[in-house]
């Protein structure tokens, strides 16, 4: 079989002629987009272009199994076969092909097989492009479609070009109704009351309005518009909220809130109430207002100072912040400053570190701020505290940083302080004894405790709260009673030791009470040492401004009430008087007719 070149070239006599005609069909070849070679039948390429021999190195005299060997199969099929064959991919490291196969015949002879490949580079590209926007669109028509708030998208003249799903449920139209309108006509025909995307087309920016819809819901609109690259608006994009919804909740989350405010005033009151009640006595107004400062001071961190007498129940004020405290379930340290020795206070405070000072531990301690971290620590008699230690106490309500005794590293405590004392901190200031900015910084809310001789109202519930408290902590089946007339020594001591002086007088008249009736002589030489010379004072004005019969009655009246609540009973005082039952009785009858 003659080659392919001698049966393109062959018919050619002249050289030169020849010669241009080689130069014709190479340029020919070359000026395609396309790589293009040719086979003879033995698949070496006899014929090949600029574009293939670049991109795929088939030059004249190349064997194709070498050079494609993954492209020969197909190649060798069509050689033998004699067959066409397209859109067989052929890829290089930077060019995708796609192959075209045809068998070549001359005068119906079977000369080889001409390639044809494709540059598909910027197809597939576009292609993928293409697809990118594809998946992209539909992902943008699945959220616009899934949203439960509802979408207009209008162009710059204001024709709708779309709206979603739930656009439509919002304002009971069809999209095929809108779409393609001019909003304006929706607003003119009635079916929206108000337009945000008109408002945009005029100013140009985002824009807000509430809207209500036929069926009288109420709507959030929001319009945003959307430029291109010059600056021209080209679409307007309104958001729809169904607002009707979170506007009941809104109202119902009002009501709520008023019932809350109703239901903690109330609490309140109820723990006001319980002040008064229980272990907590609080009957005066003076100490009750005490009481509902502690109560709302509980609900904050900010540092409480409490003044009042030695017994006026500081502690009392310092527990209840604790128990309606966020800090109720983390301890609070109750540390007597009074009572640690001035060379330990620092030590016991702060903490010390191993080999402080001489007899400190090999492991060193925590100090009560420590041991009160998370909680409260409340400083009783914070007045006898050194200047030293008030300087690093000080410090820590400044900081809120403690180091130990002997230590470096300062720790961070996550405490609170109550202090309380029955000194005046104003005086001790102007006698050098309390440093003065440490007194502006406990002062932050003080709290002042009445003393019991100005808490007449609370007196007779805290002696009878007493009585029965130490009733039962001695197993006594039935409290002993109070006669009149010691009762009425208890309510007029002054009691300079206040509740805790009155504490202890009713747990002494519990303890020594030789029967169920307490009277006078059970009472402390204190109590009626004061009773006797008032009424001593008393009878010296009854004799001075009285006639004799005035007087011996009075004295006839004060004999047979301290027999009656000395005995109980009208039998046992006429008895003990060495009259009879009915005399007593008709003086009695007498005296009260007076």
């Amino acid at each position: 079989m003659p080659a392919i070149g001698s049966l393109f070239f062959s018919t050619r006599v002249d050289d030169q002629v020849d010669r241009n005609w080689r130069q014709f069909a190479r340029s020919l070849l070359d000026a395609s987009e396309n790589a293009i070679f040719v086979l003879d039948p033995s698949g070496t390429v006899v014929i090949s272009n600029r574009r293939v021999q670049l991109s795929l190195g088939l030059f004249p005299g190349s064997l194709l199994p070498n050079t494609l060997p993954d492209f020969w199969p197909h190649a060798r099929k069509v050689l033998e076969q004699q067959i066409n064959l397209k859109g067989l991919p052929v890829q290089t490291e930077k060019i995708s092909y796609l192959a075209r196969l045809a068998p070549m015949n001359f005068k119906d002879t079977f000369i080889g097989a001409l390639c044809v490949l494709e540059d598909r580079t910027e197809l597939e590209k576009t292609t993928r492009k293409m697809l990118s926007y594809q998946e992209l669109n539909r992902e943008l028509d699945a959220i616009i479609a899934s949203s439960d708030d509802g979408l207009w998208i209008s162009d710059a003249n204001g024709t709708i070009l779309r709206i979603n799903a739930a656009s439509e449920r919002l304002n009971m139209v069809r999209a095929a109704d809108v779409v393609g309108r001019n909003i304006k006509e929706l607003v003119d025909e009635g079916y929206i009351d108000i337009s945000v995307t008109l408002k945009v087309l005029k100013t140009r920016h985002r824009e807000n309005v509430l809207q209500q819809t036929r069926s009288g819901r109420k709507l959030m609109l929001t319009g945003n518009p959307v430029f291109n690259s010059k600056g021209d608006l080209i679409r307007v994009v309104t958001n729809e909220r169904d607002i009707t919804e979170i506007d009941a909740l809104r109202e119902k989350l009002e009501t709520q809130l008023e019932k809350n405010d109703r239901i903690q005033r109330h609490m309140q009151e109820m723990q006001i109430a319980e002040l008064t009640s229980g272990q907590i006595i609080a009957r005066s107004t003076n100490i009750v207002r005490a009481f509902g400062q502690a109560r709302k001071v509980s609900q904050v961190d900010s540092t409480v100072l409490i003044q009042g007498e030695s017994g006026s129940g500081k502690g009392v004020i310092a527990n209840l912040i604790h128990k309606y405290s966020e800090r109720a379930d983390r301890p609070m340290i109750h540390v007597n400053c009074g009572a640690i020795p001035e060379s330990l206070v620092e030590s016991e405070l702060f903490g010390y570190e191993k080999g402080a000072f001489t007899g400190a531990t090999d492991q060193g301690k925590p100090g009560y701020f420590e041991l009160a971290d998370g909680g409260i620590l409340f400083l009783d008699e914070v007045a006898e505290l050194p200047i030293a230690s008030q300087v690093k106490l000080l410090r820590f309500l400044e900081d809120g940083k403690v180091t130990r005794v002997g230590g470096t590293v300062p720790k961070t405590m996550d405490v609170r302080a109550i202090c309380a004392t029955h000194r005046d901190l104003e005086q001790m200031v102007e006698q050098g004894l309390f440093r003065l900015d440490l007194y502006y910084r406990l002062n932050v809310i003080p709290i002042t405790v009445p003393p019991l001789r100005e808490r007449e109202s609370c007196k007779l519930p805290l002696i009878q709260h007493f009585i029965a408290h130490f009733s039962t902590r001695l197993k006594n089946a039935i409290p002993p009673r109070l006669s009149r007339r010691a009762m009425d020594a208890l309510l007029s001591y002054h009691y300079p030791g206040n509740v805790r002086e009155l504490m202890n007088i009713c747990e002494r008249l519990v303890v020594l009470a030789d029967s169920p009736r307490i009277g006078m002589d059970d009472l402390p030489a204190s109590i009626t040492a004061r009773i006797k010379a008032q009424h001593a004072c008393t009878m010296d004005m009854m004799k001075a401004d009285e006639t004799l019969p005035q007087t011996m009655a009075a004295i006839e009246r004060q004999l047979i009430l301290q027999a009656l609540e000395n005995h109980g009973t009208q039998a046992k005082a006429a008895r003990v008087l060495g009259i009879d039952q009915s005399t007593i009785a008709r003086k009695l009858k007498r005296t009260l007719t007076k």
